[in-house]
């Protein structure tokens, strides 16, 4: 019989193998990337609003180099949904307090350091006499800077306050009108998910089956990575629903956006089993022993029904197309063989907890999933 004891101490290699494969799995470029690609709408919609305020102050208004314009509409887009119009509106009329402010006092007093001083402890307690947050006063005191610091030109004492209102504008149309398809990003993010974990899956039957220590480890550290996946799944959905919130021209897509909203709980708990059941299995591998037979293909087994399920994500089609072959696996796990070997015992819970976890993701209330999953077969 397998002792708990040496069941606890059994995850002590498991330290440091880690330590050793962590170094050797920092985000790699290609994470970088698509990263970049995530955020690509965002960076281009800026760069436009920039290019858009500049020319509405310049040609429209006549104003001689307008920067504040662009300025403004960059800060206010900033590179994030959350909160977004609310975010835009507090940046454009913190920054036209601020840029107001110190045009009417330079034009007065003229520039220097107390001048500064005092555009700023005014521009700020505007801000937040008016009732604003932090941003707010924020960008109030900082504009205020920049203008205090910059003496106008003749004739143009007041321009950079319009040519904020401007940028501020600019971008609320940007943000309102033309937003960030709201169910795309989600959709990527719960699909990388899904991939994530069959790759894991698969990573950590083919060390159980070598017996392979340095694999089992590096399996592990790549599973302690998937925190950054969870993070941007949550962002993602709740930037999709920002967008709901913000434009009127993308309410035709809120009952999908709602629907992957829905999908966060089960995908993070599918994750985070998934981890949890990596362990486990480097824990077998690191005591030098094997899984039973038909365990390696059962896992494999599940690995693909993830793939569809990452398919279907990707695809922007319903998960539930997956449900069948992740029921196939619950029923395989019930005629896995049972031991006496108490970390064998926890891959085999782990495996299932893991099946439960995807059945909600294909769309089964907690309690059906449970009693979709038939019993494990009985000690020998």
């Amino acid at each position: 019989m397998f002792l708990v004891d040496d069941y606890l101490r059994s995850d002590a290699w498991v330290i440091d193998a880690l330590d050793r494969a962590w170094g050797r799995s920092r985000m790699g470029i290609s994470s970088r990337i698509r990263r970049l690609r995530s955020r690509a709408f965002l960076l281009v919609q800026s760069a436009l609003a920039a290019g858009v305020a500049w020319w509405v102050a310049s040609d429209v208004f006549a104003h001689p180099t307008p920067f504040f314009a662009p300025i403004v509409a960059v800060v206010c887009l900033g590179i994030s949904y959350g909160q977004r119009l609310r975010r835009v509106i507090e940046v454009a009329v913190g920054v036209a307090v601020g840029v107001f402010t110190a045009d009417l006092f330079v034009s007065v007093a003229g520039t220097g350091g107390w001048q500064i001083t005092v555009v700023v402890i005014v521009a700020m307690s505007l801000a937040m006499l008016v009732g604003g947050g932090p941003v707010f006063v924020m960008q109030a005191g900082v504009q205020g800077i920049v203008v205090a610091a910059l003496a106008p030109s003749p004739g143009q004492a007041f321009t950079r306050w319009t040519d904020a209102l401007i940028g501020g504008a600019v971008a609320l149309v940007a943000a309102s009108i033309v937003p960030q398809a709201p169910l795309r990003r989600p959709r990527v993010a719960a699909s990388e998910v899904a991939r994530k974990i069959s790759e894991l899956l698969r990573r950590a039957a083919a060390s159980a089956e070598d017996g392979d220590v340095e694999a089992a480890a590096e399996v592990l550290a790549s599973a302690r990575q998937t925190d950054s996946l969870l993070r941007e799944l949550t962002t993602a959905a709740d930037e999709g629903l920002s967008v709901l919130h913000s434009s009127p021209f993308t309410r035709r897509q809120a009952p999908g956006v709602r629907k992957m909203a829905d999908l966060i709980d089960p995908l993070d708990r599918a994750m985070r089993s998934t981890r949890v059941l990596v362990r486990k299995v480097a824990a077998v591998v690191g005591r030098g022993e094997k899984l039973p037979p038909g365990y390696r293909e059962v896992i494999d087994q599940l690995a693909e029904a993830t793939d569809v399920i990452a398919r279907a994500l990707a695809e922007n089609a319903s998960p539930d197309i997956a449900q069948k072959a992740v029921l196939e696996v619950a029923l395989a796990t019930s005629h896995l063989p049972r031991t006496d070997n108490l970390v064998i015992e926890t891959v085999l819970a782990q495996l299932r907890s893991v099946v439960v976890d995807l059945l909600q993701v294909t769309g089964l209330e907690v309690d059906e999933a449970i009693a979709a999953l038939p019993r494990e077969r009985p000690r020998e």
